[in-house]
């Protein structure tokens, strides 16, 4: 059963909860899924099988309900993992750190098993996930394409079912470009949100520690899970709230059509157009933008004097160390770093300044900036021939995010003809995960394709439990749903586009009735407190204190929000009907919940 079983974290918890499987059990699969894949460059240090396995049997006595049980991660080789080498992509600069960066730690103390340290472009400096001397991972769609890079590794592990998620790291799109050419969801939050600490440095005012999952509904999860301050980061910042409108007020900005560069790859920009049209299909608005300053931002980069920063994270190594196994074109841009003084960085802060000031007047236009993740991809054969140039090509839409200090959030758009994957990338200022994060469900739920390179369905995932329940924070609210309101229904955009997530599905304790409401647009039901009542199916949201308001400002009568109470005896905010509404009513308790009376309707 367990080699049949997905990897994503709602099925794994839910086969060790249910007792279908094992951590162990889970472990061996892991292990015999790599081997059978046949690809080493995926890992530059893939722990010892039983090393992993004595981790798995140590969590058999620990509770099943930690978030992550028993769940296999990547970590990517720029990450400190405890007792394990952090190489960042160069044998000689190899280094065995006492302690794991603060993610992993996290993660391995809410019951996640590290499997080994990933690939990458050496010293995360590329996009192609070619800069490397521990061989080239393959594209798990075609081999003689890129993976893209810098996160090469991790991103192939999640896609190819290797492991559950990964992590990565994003100064200049290395979070984005690798999930656009593997089919899977990556998020790069904003700067400071999650620690740095236990980071080999990039460009170390701007790196971000990113995360690739299956779903928009996991990275959130993810996210949730490690995104907590680190005093010993000295880039750490604390997040704040926002507003998210709800899905049809959103207004989308895209480049001006002068603007946008696929390269003559007309399937990737036939990709992207499609995809705008499926965000006006859940109702956003789609308006052009100057993108003119955010182009001219990327170019800094790496045209700029944030390479000094480069060359101040290990140009003295390079320096020092010049029979080291460096990749030549890596090397070249970090040592270009030397030439930059203060004078110049000044000048450049002074031009940066300039063009986000540029950029201001495009924000008041739009709640989200949606561009394609790359303009096309490109093989392996072709970055060999052209490494820099091509390399740029992949950064139009990537490079100028964290100079702007803006969030990201890369989801899987489709297919080219050619059969490999082309994304598009969700931006929003600085805090926006929980807007990119709703959108991006809305948008993989209508899309509903497949997981990674696996032949696992997204819809598939739909009756399967949600992710374990956490301890609520005290800004969130929870709130059963019955009807419109549930997951696939009609009205559940309202949740999604407040910041909503689903915490759990399960059912009312057997003291209500629940009523068919036909006349009512879309059709919905009503539940009553009975003397003689039944279990009714529902399902348990959680919204931000200000998405709720806003939530309970749009229920019309005759609903209005109560308290209802689970089967395990939990009290939660709930939907129910003033009685007068129900005269005429049917009355459909007997099926048991809303989405069984539907059934009756389509037999």
């Amino acid at each position: 059963m367990v080699e049949n079983l997905s990897f994503d974290l709602r099925s794994l918890l839910h086969a060790y909860r249910t007792g279908k499987t094992n951590p162990a059990a889970v472990i061996r699969e892991v292990y015999r899924r790599i081997s059978a894949y046949g690809d080493p460059a995926v890992w530059i240090y893939l722990a010892p099988r039983d090393d992993s396995l004595e981790r798995a049997f140590a969590l058999e006595g620990q509770d099943k309900n930690l978030p992550l049980y028993g769940i296999p991660f990547a970590i990517k080789d720029n990450l400190d993992w405890a007792g394990t080498p952090t190489t960042a992509g160069c044998p000689e600069f190899a280094y065995v750190p006492r302690r794991s960066a603060p993610v992993v730690e996290k993660l391995i103390a809410a019951g996640a098993i590290p499997i080994g340290k990933t690939n990458l472009d050496q010293f995360a400096t590329g996009l192609v996930g070619t800069r490397t001397p521990y061989g080239i991972c393959r594209n798990p769609f075609h081999q003689n394409y890129i993976p893209g890079g810098s996160s090469a590794g991790s991103a192939v592990a999640v896609s190819a079912g290797l492991v559950s998620f990964g992590l990565g790291t994003d100064t200049a799109g290395s979070g984005r470009v690798p999930a656009a050419f593997t089919n899977i969801v990556g998020l790069k939050p904003s700067r400071g949100y999650l620690s740095t600490t236990g980071l080999v440095p990039a460009v170390r005012s701007l790196d971000c520690v990113s995360i690739f999952s299956l779903t928009c509904a996991e990275a959130r999860y993810l996210l949730e899970l490690v995104g907590e301050f680190d005093p010993a980061d000295p880039f750490a910042r604390r997040p704040e709230p926002i507003e998210v409108p709800r899905l049809n007020e959103l207004r989308i900005g895209v480049p001006a059509a002068a603007e946008l560069e696929f390269w003559g790859d007309r399937s990737t920009e036939a990709v992207y157009r499609e995809a705008l049209a499926r965000l006006e299909g859940l109702g956003c608005q789609i308006r052009e933008i100057d993108f003119a300053p955010f182009r001219e931002t990327g170019l800094l980069l790496y045209e700029g004097a944030w390479l000094a920063e480069r060359y101040a994270a290990v140009g003295q190594f390079i320096q020092s160390y010049p029979q080291a196994t460096l990749d030549p074109v890596v090397a070249g841009i970090i040592q270009k770093g030397a030439q930059y003084n203060a004078v110049a960085a000044f000048r450049d802060q002074y031009r940066l300044a300039e063009l986000r000031r540029q950029t201001e007047p495009q924000w008041q236009q739009m709640d989200l900036l949606a561009v394609p993740t790359t303009g096309t991809i490109y093989s392996r054969m072709a970055v060999k021939s052209d490494p820099i140039k091509l390399n740029s090509h992949l950064g139009r839409y990537t490079n100028f995010v964290n100079l702007l200090d803006l969030s990201a959030l890369a989801v899987p758009a489709g297919f080219q003809t050619n059969g490999l994957p082309a994304g598009i990338t969700l931006i929003a200022p600085v805090w926006g995960e929980p807007l990119l994060l709703s959108v991006g469900t809305a948008f993989e739920t209508q899309l509903a394709g497949t997981l990674g390179a696996t032949k696992i369905q997204l819809s598939s995932l739909a009756p399967l439990p949600p992710l374990p329940q956490k301890e609520v924070a005290s800004n969130l609210i929870k709130i059963a749903v019955v009807g419109a309101h549930l997951s696939g229904q009609p009205l559940n955009y309202q949740l999604t586009s407040l910041g909503g997530t689903l915490v759990r599905a399960t059912k009312t304790k057997p003291y209500y009735r629940l009523y068919a409401l036909t006349q009512e647009t879309p059709p919905k039901p009503g539940l009553l407190r009975h003397e003689v009542g039944v279990a009714i199916e529902v399902e348990v949201w959680e919204l931000p204190v200000p998405g709720f308001g806003q939530f309970v400002a749009q229920i019309p009568p005759p609903l209005g929000i109560g308290t209802v109470v689970l089967e395990d005896g939990e009290e939660v905010k709930g939907f129910l009907c003033e009685t007068y509404a129900l005269l005429q009513a049917p009355d459909i308790s007997e099926l048991g919940g809303w989405r069984a009376y539907l059934a009756t309707l389509n037999p």
